[in-house]
């Protein structure tokens, strides 16, 4: 199985394009810990790391299908590609660069995040990248810190944890796979289905006020 909490490497966008994107089911709310901490066990489940992180999330008003965030100095892309019939939602990775970025690369982030920016460098720090952000109506920055419990059930990769989105606190649990029946049987053994599924962009937003 893979390791989905790896250290983070730079990734090129040619690389990205050749992996296999997993659906995700993600639920935010209270309580949900305490759900998934019994019901895992019931379902034999395979704790396999746990992982704290620091991360900047990068909102826009105009989508929430471009996941742009800064972890380890990498600034990485995930696309939306596509949803499962049971309304899984499938990213796809574009890529992790390293700073400084190049302005043919921050171009085509902003571009899938719909916001026009009139890019006069040829290179961008971190700090221009969130300059960027902060100047721009439609775009939000928010900080993130994630404290994740990774595991497994019937070989489906799930997690657990708290996230704190600028400071407030929630909950969450998610399952993800190429194997979408494996995916809803995980589901329903952690006896998370009864929450509504959100990504991280669609929490970060309801968290800030974001319309």
């Amino acid at each position: 199985m893979k390791d989905v909490f790896a250290a983070n490497e730079a990734t090129s966008a040619e690389d990205a394009a050749k992996i296999i994107p997993r659906a995700e089911f993600r639920v935010f709310g209270q309580g949900i810990l305490d759900i998934v901490e019994e019901s895992m066990w019931k379902a034999q489940a395979k704790l396999f790391k746990k992982r704290e992180s620091r991360e900047t999330y990068f909102l826009s008003t105009a989508t929430n299908e471009a996941n742009v965030k800064v972890r380890d100095g990498l600034l990485d892309i995930k696309t939306k590609v596509g949803e499962t019939e049971n309304g899984y939602e499938i990213f796809q990775p574009r890529g992790k660069f390293q700073f400084p970025v190049k302005r043919e690369e921050v171009a085509t982030i902003l571009e899938n995040m719909k916001a026009e920016v009139n890019l006069v460098k040829d290179e961008y720090t971190l700090d221009d990248f969130i300059a960027i952000v902060e100047e721009h109506p439609g775009l939000a920055a928010v900080s993130i810190y994630k404290k994740r419990f990774g595991f497994s059930v019937d070989g489906i990769i799930c997690e657990y944890g708290i996230i704190e989105f600028n400071g407030a606190v929630l909950e969450t649990a998610c399952c993800e796979s190429e194997d979408y029946e494996g995916m809803t049987k995980a589901i329903e053994a952690l006896e998370i289905g009864s929450f509504e599924n959100r990504n991280y962009l669609v929490a970060a937003k309801s968290v800030i006020g974001m319309v």
